[in-house]
């Protein structure tokens, strides 16, 4: 890493960036300046490594050439090398071309090397300096084109919560198997400092360079001016061409991008518009709007208006579905041209005459002959020896052991562990030799032993999996040590509890002075190896499943041999071995070849390790070891933690194996370790890298040589071919390349193949990458119990390309990605279980991890503590980075670091990242020996319980597949054939209740023309006959009421409080008596009366109201100070108070002269937030009451339970005028009762026996979660609902299909029928539309393809398919009512079973809006609309709801077919998007059920964005869940790109009282800035 050069030698010049242009060149050297031409000498000393091994440049030069930086890499690698001569190749070309050679590096540049590398400052597992170089171009490349992002909002509690005293630092462990570091962080020591702030300094200059007010984050901000400088910035940086409309930044066009080019270095020369209000901001529609919000929302909508790829290919949408974009090949995409490879032959397998025939054979030699001789020696964690195991004392004790599995467990008759059974191996890491005595135990008792970790709590990571593979072994009996028997977690009793998903187990120790002796004539049985199950090693896979790979005894015989021949093992030699001894490398190593040599093995455990990284090397110095197994990972501890030892001395080792060789990013630890212990002795040929797996074992080793002729090979090749699976020497215009060292041979006695990684296993040509696959004696034979999984991994037989098999025996899949190169060295460059592929393009796992630490994360997120890995979303992989973050990072310095990952890993790898999350320190699933568990991380991403503490997420970068947007075809217009009732061949769609004038009733109220009359003539007749029974109130008996209200002219609203609602009933015909024209009123709510005053006050001005009559309660309430605040109190009309009238009659009634003239007004907020009152004339009520009357069967002594709010609505209709009409009692439930008292509503229907009951969807809610444990109380209480025929939720909405089901359900004990539960359906053209009598068919459900309802269009599915949607038919159509469905653009009518808006004629349709100004535009077109082509004559009012109507085949009472009506939502709350129409409803039930703690979602769009709000329930960690998977389930179901969410807390949501959202009142609060959100996330 050329640290600090961008520092020292300033940006890049502009003649130098025109000249990067024209070349198209990925390599950045930028010039220095003359003036500090010493500086620039000395910092490069310091802080280059390449600085040492090459000549400085003129200082003229801008830009270098690639070639330039190939030849870097080659010159580094070959330095680091020694003499070491490479190998650059390109297939098909079986030789190496002109070989280099360098003298090796002289110790005054390794001495130099070593003052930079000891501060440890970079991690090199990882580490490649071109890969580094190239992110660094990379980044510096995107300050031209600088992206504005918002940074996410985050609740103050919300940032206290994840800072730093929250959390502990990452246990120093933090470095695992494949990844870490040591001791948290020996990084960042004072000799480093300088170089990464310079480093820093010039990236942070390089990526962000004046934007960091840009990020400030909104929670913290208080001033306008932050906001100010924001907007400028953004302003400054993409210039809004166009104001007039809102960019659509969900399609992919480019219409609206517009290219900003920037040269480098210079300043903007565009201005900022200036504001006089600072935080003044102009929305894509013009609209100013204040607040930081929208200063957010417009920098996103900013930063995706230039489409990230290009432009899709046009493709072909279907008349019903919506396809996904087919990601198509690249044409210019590398493909392979090589021969087709031939398998490559290890060499002969030679038979040496004194091999034993058998593992235990061997033991017994050498315990025999030589039992004084050491076996093992263990340490304890300060570096001494703690114990040396004899070849003696291993063979007398897995004597005992043997002799105790199979004749001390059970009884005589009955043993527990019989010869073949599995039994389990729970060992700590730092016991080698109880695991081993253990091991060898039963391998002389001839059970299968399965090593497995120590489960240390009960959930474990990955431990649930353990135990299944234990129980599919059928495993009774695990071997521990006493030491681990004593740590596992017990019970108060003192029992192991069984462990989650574990078999139950008996825990047997192994210590000698537990065991019995055997009888002196006991002997165990030894045979020559056979293909009996030696042992089973377990393997982790990709989903996290873990399998037990069976390994037969003539396989672990063979490999023992194969190992000793390559690796040259003699008797007696000493190795020390730094691997989990359990499984792989070390196992193989360090337990089973070296018994087979009687060799000695100096074990060094992993707490060793955390305490003293140099360990290994102090014991390979002491004990003059001749071998060493490591990891990468433990060369790199060495290096850090190397401080010039003086008696450091490697020259006793012939072979340093690294065991994880198959990671391509080993290679650097490999060259840095060679080059700063070659002075102490290490011999470049002595490094040995070697591939395993668990299913083939050994694949390849490289061999130790005495001559450093045979050079190993390494080769540079293009990252981007490497993703079409193509071998690419590093080509000119990309420094993304990665460098690959060889792997060594192929193992003797097998043979090696690469086969295509997907289908059918097809030789791999010369140039492509594979899998790599082996046919050998030395493998694995089966995944145990798992026949069709074993064959499709042990038993493959690769083809040739005409279809032949190339040999009889089966091959192995080895799960390693690479190819064999030139003089049949194998090179591997990923494993199958990293890939991910994305858009047909192959990525690995490791590389994009290297990329994102070459982004210098010291500062903020820990080394080694990231996981990458694949989501499926939307039929392709996406990639998903989660990092532990550093307790002491701050907010804005992580989220700079994110932004510049997805930079890098765009520009290197040029695929986007899906979603980069950051995690609070330690967090993070561990693996036994500290690396992150990969599959646990996985699954808590996707299941919410990660718990990030920062989130980026950048879907619109990286779903490239989303279907086209839809174009809007011309619809049929009037010249299309009409023939009768037919369109199209489809029969219209238009359906009517029964015909009015036909029935035949003995309606007595019909007589009288208006209510008031109705009302006196049942005054008269029947003054005792109960009308209404208010509960909590006594009856009250009918009387007439005219004579209660004083006469006044003009308007009166009467505004009437909750407690006595009958008083409403009678102020509103006391109005129709005094000739006046009355408004109900919802009252304001007492405990929130600043926002539910303020409507009561617009509808007294707009509807010009002279009095207002209300109850003393309310009157006090109107006058108080709470009131003030929120109104001006002094501008009230006349207010009376109906507590306290004179007794006084008026001296005559007034009659109005004609049925036509105003009756009411009916005032209503629409969810969309717009207040409209409707005028409904004397005939249209008395209509009204009649058609009602007829459809429920209402006649004086019926009982019907109301539960509604009778302030507007079919609910007002229903509690004022219905019983005046039709002479029944209505028992009157007011719902803000059923707030202390759920019951009450179901009580009261059952006590009165009631067959008919309304209610609302707030109440039915109510019920069901209030209700829902306390259905067996209510029914011991005598609740009964059996006589309840029909139960109708008013609304004015789609039903609620699965609150109304989830009711039936639950009171389905107390006797309620489920087919009595239906809806209503009204608006504010006609309040009453359709209604559920008690005759006639029950209410049908259809289910309609989702994806079709977009284009407006029906489409009918079964039940259960995907993307199918259950819509329930909104009750019977009332009679006296007609319906037609029509186009709402062409108002032509529309066919049977086709999406249009509903028109409605009737005789009890509002006559109009009421309206001030007479503004009568808008009235004429929804009341008095007439068809563009058919029946033209009739005038209809527009519903403004799209639905449909379906001719079922049920009949109705009158003997016709039955007409459906199916509503789908209104069309103002209706969001474009994409050119499609969604429902938010469809999209709200999608996202509440993506995580358990979403309780309730709402959904709106802001300048073509979809804003997505979810409440959260639950603590505010896990708000960040729930960002990807609200995400996700979007994308997935609705194929939308969701670009804001928020997370508040739960009641932040508004809901009107019929229970619906007030969504437009959501979004302005939101723009407003008045949610104080938990989270907002700006999705990029």
């Amino acid at each position: 890493m050329y640290k600090g050069r961008g520092r020292c030698q300033g940006d890049i010049t502009q003649k130098g960036y025109e000249k990067k242009r024209s070349k198209l060149i990925g390599a950045y050297l930028p010039q220095p300046p003359p003036a500090n031409g010493a500086a620039v000498v000395r910092c490069r000393l310091q802080h280059s490594e390449v600085a040492t091994r090459r000549a400085f440049r003129p200082a003229h030069i801008g830009v270098c050439d690639i070639r330039e930086a190939a030849a870097r890499e080659r010159e580094r690698a070959a330095s680091a090398a020694g003499n070491r001569p490479l190998f650059y190749f390109r297939f098909g070309v079986d030789q190496a071309l002109p070989q280099e050679r360098r003298a090796p590096a002289t110790p005054s540049s390794a001495s130099r090397y070593h003052r930079r590398r000891s501060s440890g400052s970079r991690d090199e597992r990882y580490r490649s300096d071109v890969h580094t170089e190239a992110v660094q171009a990379a980044l510096a490349k995107h300050k031209e084109r600088k992206m504005a992002v918002p940074m996410p909002s985050k609740r103050r509690s919300l940032v206290v919560q994840t800072s730093m005293d929250a959390y502990t630092p990452p246990d120093t462990s933090s470095g695992s198997e494949d990844e870490g570091s040591v001791q948290g962080d020996s990084q960042g020591t004072p000799t480093s400092s300088q170089g990464s702030i310079n480093m820093e300094h010039w990236i942070s200059q390089a990526i962000h360079g004046s934007t960091t007010s840009t990020t400030s984050s909104s929670s913290t901000q208080s001033g306008g001016s932050g906001a100010a400088h924001r907007l400028a910035d953004v302003m400054a940086q993409t210039h809004i061409e166009n104001h007039s409309a809102p960019p659509d930044v969900t399609t992919y066009t480019s219409e609206h991008s517009i290219q900003v080019e920037r040269p480098q270095g210079s300043t903007t020369s565009r201005t900022a518009p200036k504001y006089g209000n600072a935080e003044l901001m102009e929305t894509g529609d013009g609209v100013p709007v204040s607040s930081r919000v929208s200063a957010k929302i417009q920098q996103l909508v900013n930063t995706l208006k230039r489409p990230k790829r290009p432009p899709l290919r046009e493709f072909f949408v279907d008349d019903f579905e919506e396809l996904l974009e087919v990601q198509q090949p690249d044409p210019n995409q590398p493909k392979p041209e090589g021969a087709q490879m031939l398998a490559m032959r290890g060499e002969q397998l030679g038979v040496v005459t004194n091999w034993p025939p058998s593992l235990e054979a061997a033991l017994q030699r050498w315990g025999t002959i030589s039992p004084k001789a050491p076996c093992l020696t263990t340490m304890d964690t300060n570096g001494k020896p703690l114990y040396i195991l004899t070849y003696g004392k291993l063979w007398t004790r897995s004597m005992k052991v043997a002799y105790n599995i199979l004749h001390k467990l059970g009884t005589k008759q009955e043993p527990m562990v019989r010869p073949g059974d599995r039994v389990a191996l729970v060992f700590p890491n730092n016991d080698p030799a109880a695991f081993m005595v253990a091991f060898y135990g039963c391998l002389l008792a001839e059970v299968v032993p399965v090593p497995i970790e120590v489960p240390l709590t009960r959930k474990d990571a990955g431990s649930q999996q353990i135990g299944f593979l234990l129980g599919s072994c059928g495993v009774t009996v695990a071997l521990t040590s006493d030491a681990c028997h004593k740590g596992l977690p017990k019970s108060p009793t003192g029992e192991i509890p069984q462990f989650k998903g574990w078999p139950k187990l008996l825990w047997f120790v192994t210590e000698s002075k537990h065991l019995s002796k055997p009888p002196r004539d006991w002997f165990p049985h030894i045979k020559d190896a056979n293909n009996d199950t030696a042992y089973i090693e377990y393997k982790t896979c990709k989903d996290g499943s873990v399998l037990g790979v069976t390994v037969t005894r003539i396989a672990l015989l063979t490999h023992c041999q194969a190992l000793t021949q390559a690796c040259g093992y003699t008797e007696a030699e000493t190795i020390v071995n730094v691997l989990d001894f359990k499984k792989d490398v070390g196992l193989w190593h360090g337990i089973l070849t070296s018994v087979m040599n009687m060799m000695h093995v100096i074990s060094i455990p992993y707490s060793l390790m955390k305490v003293n990284p140099l360990s290994w090397i102090q014991k390979v110095c002491q004990y003059k070891a001749k071998v060493a197994c490591v990891k990468s990972r433990d060369m790199h501890w060495a290096l850090v933690a190397h401080r010039d030892q003086r008696d450091v001395n490697l020259s006793s080792l012939r072979m340093l194996i690294v065991a994880d060789g198959a990671n391509p990013w080993s290679i650097s630890s490999c060259d840095a370790f060679l080059n700063v212990f070659q002075s102490k002795g290490l011999r470049q040929e002595v490094i040995c890298p070697c591939a395993s797996s668990p299913e083939a074992l050994t694949v390849a080793i490289r061999r130790p040589t005495d001559d450093s002729n045979q050079p190993p090979g390494r080769g540079v090749l293009s990252m981007h071919g490497l993703t079409y699976g193509v071998i690419r020497v590093d080509s000119e215009e990309k420094l993304s390349v990665l460098t690959v060292q060889d792997v060594g041979l192929v193992m003797p006695g097998a043979i090696m193949c690469s086969v295509k990684p997907d289908g059918i296993p097809q030789l791999c040509r010369t140039d492509e990458i594979g899998e790599l696959c082996v046919c050998a004696v030395a493998t694995g034979t089966s995944y145990y119990g798992l026949s069709g999984m074993t064959k499709n991994t042990f038993e493959v037989f690769p083809m040739t390309s005409s279809g032949a098999p190339i040999s009889e025996y089966p091959f192995i899949r080895t799960g390693l990605l690479g190819f064999v190169g030139p003089g049949g060295l194998v090179f591997v460059v990923g494993k199958m279980d990293g890939l991910m592929v994305v858009s047909g393009r192959r990525h690995n796992a490791d590389d994009v991890v290297a990329t994102a630490l070459a982004v210098e994360p010291m500062k903020f997120v820990y080394r080694g503590r990231i996981a990458v890995f694949s989501v499926t979303v939307l039929h392709d992989e996406r990639i998903v980075i989660v990092a532990e973050q550093r307790p002491d990072s701050t907010e804005e310095d992580s989220f700079q670091w994110m932004s510049r990952v997805l930079q890098a890993i765009d520009s290197i790898h040029q695929v986007g990242v899906y979603c980069l999350a950051l995690v609070p320190a330690n967090t993070l699933p561990k693996t036994p020996l500290g690396g992150i568990h990969l599959s646990e991380t996985k699954q808590l991403f996707l299941e919410g319980s990660l718990h990030p503490c920062n989130v980026l997420m950048c879907p619109h970068t990286c779903v490239t597949n989303l279907p086209k947007p839809r174009q809007k075809q011309p619809e049929i217009g009037p010249a299309s054939v009409m023939v009768g009732n037919l369109v199209s061949g489809k029969r219209i769609a238009q359906a009517s209740g029964r015909d009015l004038g036909q029935i035949e009733d003995n309606d007595q109220a019909r007589k009288f023309l208006f209510l008031s009359e109705v009302l006196q003539w049942r005054a008269q007749t029947t003054p005792d006959h109960v009308l209404y029974t208010l509960l909590n109130c006594r009856p009250l008996p009918q009387q007439p009421i005219g004579s209660t209200c004083p006469c006044a002219l003009g308007r009166i609203q009467s505004s009437v409080g909750s407690a006595t609602r009958i008083d409403l009933i009678a102020a509103f015909y006391g109005c129709l008596y005094a000739g006046c024209v009355p408004i109900t009123v919802r009252p304001p709510h007492p405990q929130n009366i600043a926002t539910t005053l303020p409507t009561v006050k617009m509808i007294v001005e707009v509807s010009r109201s002279a009095c207002l009559m209300t109850t003393q309660l309310i009157c006090k309430l109107l006058r108080s100070r709470e009131a003030a605040a929120a109104v001006d109190v002094r501008t009230w009309p006349l207010i009376l108070d109906t507590d306290d009238l004179p007794k006084k009659r008026p001296a005559q009634i007034y009659k109005p002269s004609n049925p036509d003239t105003l009756a009411y007004l009916d005032f209503s907020v629409s969810t969309t937030g717009m207040l409209a009152g409707v005028k409904m004339s004397h005939a249209a009520t008395s209509a009204f009451c009649r058609s009602i009357k007829l459809q429920c069967e209402l006649y004086p002594s019926r009982e019907v339970a109301i539960c509604l709010d009778p302030y507007c609505g079919l609910g007002f209709v229903l509690w004022c005028l219905c019983s005046v009409y039709s002479g029944h009692q209505s028992i009157l439930i007011p719902p803000s009762e059923l707030e202390t008292n759920p019951a009450l509503w179901l009580l009261a229907v059952s006590q009165y026996k009631v067959r008919d009951t309304f209610c609302s969807y707030s109440v039915m809610e109510l019920c069901t979660k209030g209700l829902g444990s306390q259905t067996e109380s209510l029914k011991a209480r005598g609740l009964d609902l059996s006589r309840v025929r029909t139960c109708v939720v008013v609304a004015e909405e789609r039903p609620r299909i699965a609150l109304t089901q989830s009711f039936s359900k639950l009171f389905k004990d107390l006797g309620l029928h489920p087919r009595a539960v239906s809806t209503s359906f009204g608006c504010r053209v006609n309040l009453a539309i359709c209604l559920q009598g008690t005759s006639g068919p029950d209410p049908t459900t259809v289910y309609v393809d989702m994806r079709a309802l977009r284009h407006d269009r029906v489409r009918l599915v079964e039940r259960g398919s995907p993307h199918s949607l259950p819509l329930m038919e909104s009750g019977k159509i009332l009679p006296g009512v007609r319906i037609i469905i029509a186009n709402p653009e062409t108002k032509g009518p529309l066919g049977d079973s086709h999406l249009g808006e509903i028109w409605v004629h009737s005789a009890h349709n509002a006559s109009g809006y009421f309206t001030i100004y007479g503004d009568e535009s808008l009235q004429s077109d929804h009341f008095n609309s007439r068809l563009s082509f058919g029946d033209t004559q009739t005038i209809w009012a527009r519903t403004g709801y799209l639905g449909f109507l379906r001719r079922t085949e049920l009949t109705d009472a009158s003997g016709e077919r039955h007409d459906a009506l199916y509503v789908v939502g209104a069309l103002d709350e209706a969001m474009e998007l994409r050119g499609m129409r969604y429902h938010p409803i469809d999209i709200e039930t999608s996202v509440i059920r993506a995580h358990k703690s979403v309780t309730e979602c709402a959904v709106f769009t802001w300048t073509n964005l979809l804003v997505v709000v979810v409440e959260l329930d639950g603590s505010e960690q896990e708000a960040l869940d729930l960002v990807p998977l609200v995400t996700n389930v979007v994308l997935e179901e609705h194929y939308l790109v969701v670009g804001v969410v928020v997370v508040v807390d739960i009641g932040v949501i508004p809901i009107n009282s019929r229970g619906e959202k007030q969504r437009m009142h959501l979004r302005d609060g939101f723009l407003a800035d008045q949610l104080d959100p938990i989270y907002v996330a700006y999705n990029m």
